[in-house]
């Protein structure tokens, strides 16, 4: 691009994702942490996430036993923290900014949030093709909350008015309100519910998904960490009984990495609520989704 890049301007190093790092231009996984709550209505804190996530991932195993790739062996490169600022739209569009850089120069994005209104920031920068693979205790459908539109609360509203809501599906919801469950129904967006994972043998489930997911080409995957029921994850923003299992979370996330992700975030971790066991079970989510995505490249090569 010409002038200065938009990774040297609305960003700040700090130490790498996974504790090792190559260069940008030969990453083929690039990091970008953005440390932004300023919409957060229950516990806020999730400024915080990047740090936590970045030291549990130099702490953890990086061998993945489902895929037999390991980290250590991936072109990761950490640009480090976006400059975030209080203002939602111009932190969605430093987003939009950052990530479409690193999609145009032909590498994977991955987001530390951060709250789920970053979402909406990393989908701008994607074009309107992709589906958007929503993991999430809610719907973040409401039209706005507290009177602000871009909230976390309706990221998914503004996503669905940007890419068309029959490119989201959504799993592991069961937090929602009539709003929400009206605008779904009106608008055919799809999803599979926390309670249906729960009553349906995991290979039905899967079957499911693989369906809905069928023809899409490109996926956008976002993880809030609360789809995980807090017995797994605590520490979440807004913390939801009833919730999936760390390994039902994985299976259905090697599901989606069959497919071609271009793009992921994770958000949601408010890491001050326990001692770090929700960072770990964050760091686990991203070290897999890398690595199947990793695997689904080297077969299809």
């Amino acid at each position: 691009m010409h002038g200065l890049s938009h990774r040297f301007l609305h960003v700040s190093g700090l130490c790498p994702f996974s504790g090792r790092e190559s260069p940008y231009e030969d990453a083929r996984y690039v990091v970008l942490g953005v440390p932004y709550d300023r919409t957060s209505t229950y516990r806020s804190g999730s400024k915080f996430a990047p740090a936590a996530i970045r030291e549990a991932s130099a702490n953890i195993e990086t061998y993945s036993m489902r895929t037999g790739v390991d980290v250590e062996d991936l072109k990761i490169c950490d640009l480090g923290d976006l400059n975030v600022t209080d203002s939602p739209s111009e932190t969605i569009e430093r987003i939009r900014l950052v990530v479409g850089e690193i999609i145009s120069d032909g590498k994977i994005p991955v987001m530390l949030g951060g709250e789920h209104s970053i979402s909406l920031g990393g989908v701008k920068a994607i074009g309107k093709d992709a589906t958007v693979v929503d993991f999430d205790a809610h719907m973040d459908l409401r039209d706005g909350y507290n009177g602000e539109p871009l909230s976390h609360a309706a990221v998914m509203r503004r996503i669905a008015e940007h890419i068309g809501p029959e490119r989201i599906v959504q799993i592991g919801t069961r937090a929602v309100c009539k709003e929400e469950l009206e605008f779904a129904k009106a608008n055919h967006v799809s999803g599979i519910t926390a309670l249906q994972l729960h009553k349906n043998p995991m290979e039905n489930s899967l079957g499911l998904l693989r369906e809905m997911l069928r023809g899409r080409r490109q996926i956008y995957l976002t993880v809030d960490m609360d789809v995980l029921d807090p017995a797994y994850a605590p520490a979440v923003g807004n913390p939801e009984p009833e919730g999936l299992s760390s390994n039902v979370l994985l299976s259905l996330l090697e599901e989606v990495c069959k497919l071609n992700v271009i793009a992921v975030d994770l958000t949601e971790v408010s890491p001050h609520y326990d001692t770090g066991a929700t960072a770990v079970q964050a760091t686990k989510v991203l070290f897999e989704v890398l690595c199947l995505t990793e695997q689904r490249r080297r077969n299809v090569r």
